[in-house]
């Protein structure tokens, strides 16, 4: 078959060059005219195998051209609408790039999953990965674990800390919640990306360091800087590369594939053998507005092997603010009530702090059950609760 095809090819390559010139066979057929009619069938024969031969080259060709299928998973990122597909696309084009960049997406979105997967797609992967959540510290540890300290450099400081910037060499140094971080810091931190060194405390020497910097918030940046809790010109230096993550809520054919992710990784993890999820509890997932998002859902599903005894999760293994119509758009804050002594919290620090002692309140101190039902991670609900003094309240 190819080499019927081959040989018309070159033949009409040849003649196209030279011209059509007369063979011997020409002369032989001429002395035995019957030859002319087995030559000809010989030519249809070929004929057709170089046009079958040329039919199964286009379905080939159509077969390649044909895109794939879009990817459900991508370094530990899971879904696949067009939001995610596009950001997967997002990531690899960041990874190929040194520059430092924000992502921006609301709680639950999974910002270090987007900063660890450019991580691990670029150049640095081999080399460390270090992350600090700014919400989870206190204004005057911040510094030391950004830039370390010298011993003796101020009182308890008995040893070396070298820092999570030197802790990072050679990585990348993701900071979760920068918009957190008090504007002394943001200024510290903003000239150590500039001048890619960093003074510990304690020390009159700088230290060089090879970081990059992967920051993000949950605030809209241009608010974040007009409310001032994030610096303009530390805006400047990443506004270069922005990544937003869709809501949850957005893109809710992605719900299936999250709830079946998270069901292998339960019986994984807890041992059990759960094969499914009914078709009525999935329709009430997604109706569902996820404000805590894929974090919420992660929750969900855990209570959901918590609770309920399978093969399959039930409709009355989830939550009542996904199985009760009436109760999906309240929370604690629709039943607000006014605080100790009848009035209301005049600032927002006062308004948080009472919606958090009333959310731990509720579920009897439970940690787990609180964050849940503040649609936040259970560090963020440890982080405020020493910022509020609320351990022992």
């Amino acid at each position: 078959m190819d080499a019927a095809f081959a040989h018309h090819s070159g033949q009409s390559q040849f003649e196209g060059a030279f011209g059509t010139l007369p063979s011997a066979s020409d002369a032989v057929i001429k002395r035995f005219p019957f030859l002319d009619r087995t030559r000809q069938d010989r030519s249809k024969h070929s004929l057709g195998t170089a046009s079958h031969s040329t039919g199964t080259e286009v379905a080939l060709a159509t077969t390649a051209q044909t895109p794939p299928p879009p990817r459900t998973r991508f370094h530990g990122l899971v879904g696949a609408s067009a939001a995610m597909c596009l950001l997967y696309q997002r990531i690899e084009a960041a990874a190929a790039t040194k520059g430092n960049f924000l992502i921006v997406g609301e709680s639950g979105t999974g910002k270090e999953l987007v900063a660890r997967a450019t991580h691990e797609c670029g150049p640095r992967r081999n080399r460390p990965f270090v992350a600090l959540n700014c919400a989870a510290l206190p204004k005057d540890l911040i510094e030391s674990e950004l830039f370390g300290y010298k011993r003796g450099a101020f009182s308890g400081a008995t040893t070396e800390r070298i820092g999570l910037f030197r802790a990072a060499q050679g990585g990348t140094l993701f900071l979760d919640e920068i918009t957190e971080m008090d504007a002394e810091t943001q200024a510290k931190l903003l000239r150590a990306i500039q001048e890619r060194a960093i003074r510990p405390i304690g020390s009159v020497r700088e230290e060089p360091v090879d970081v990059r910097l992967i920051a993000s918030t949950n605030r809209d940046p241009r608010a974040a800087v007009a409310g001032r809790h994030l610096r303009q010109d530390l805006y400047y230096r990443l506004q270069a590369c922005v990544i937003a993550l869709a809501p949850l809520r957005d893109r809710r054919e992605d719900i299936p594939i999250l709830v079946e992710h998270f069901i292998a990784a339960f019986n994984e993890d807890l041992g059990r053998n759960f094969e499914g999820i009914e078709p009525q509890a999935l329709d009430a997932m997604l109706k569902h507005q996820w404000p805590g998002n894929v974090r919420e859902l992660c929750n969900t599903i855990e209570g959901a092997f918590t609770f309920g005894e399978g093969p399959l999760i039930k409709l009355a293994d989830l939550p009542p603010t996904i199985t009760n119509p009436s109760a999906r758009h309240r929370s604690i804050a629709s039943d607000y009530r006014p605080g100790i002594g009848g009035a209301y919290p005049t600032t927002f620090a006062e308004a948080e702090r009472d919606l958090i002692a009333r959310a731990l309140q509720s579920v009897d101190h439970n940690k787990v059950h609180a964050a849940r039902l503040l649609g936040i991670s259970r560090k963020k609900l440890y982080a405020k609760i020493a910022k509020y003094g609320l351990a022992t309240s």
